[in-house]
């Protein structure tokens, strides 16, 4: 990635979750575009519109659990198994989970699993630490507009 613009993906079919993303991103003090898709299908139709028009595909997917009618699994599937999607980062994330929904995610492709914020405080430190992971591995945490400076690993 070239510059420190971000650009998340976020799949989730509750307005809730999203609009309070949305928060996040405005608290986070980091330069991030987020796009919002509700659900499996939808995501799928997103993704070919911007290959077909040749738009700029996320830098990182937040994809919930539990989607309605094409669920989360055959999602992970279909971006793993598209060349123009299949290296995207992909963090599943959901509020209530068991042990094998996490092993069945890993196993169809997904990078990372994780309980879902609670509130906007949260998630801006959820994105603030994960774009720090799969964006900038030196870096713990990516630095803010405020403070100017990130730690070293």
């Amino acid at each position: 990635m070239d510059t420190n613009r971000y650009y998340i993906l976020l799949v989730d079919d509750d307005l809730v979750q999203i609009e309070m993303a949305r928060r996040a991103v405005a608290k986070s003090r980091l330069d991030i575009e987020l796009a919002a898709v509700a659900g499996g299908d939808a995501v799928l139709d997103w993704f070919r519109s911007c290959v077909r028009n040749n738009e700029q595909l996320p830098d990182i997917i937040m994809l919930d659990l539990k989607l309605p009618k094409l669920d989360n699994l055959a999602v992970l599937r279909k971006l793993r198994s598209d060349a123009s999607t299949c290296e995207i980062p992909i963090i599943v994330c959901s509020a209530e989970y068991t042990q094998d929904d996490i092993l069945t995610s890993y196993k169809a492709g997904s990078n990372c699993f994780m309980a879902k914020p609670a509130d906007a405080a949260e998630c801006a430190e959820l994105f603030r630490e994960r774009l720090a992971y799969w964006m900038n591995p030196q870096y713990k945490l990516l630095p803010s507009a405020k403070d100017g400076a990130a730690e070293r690993i």
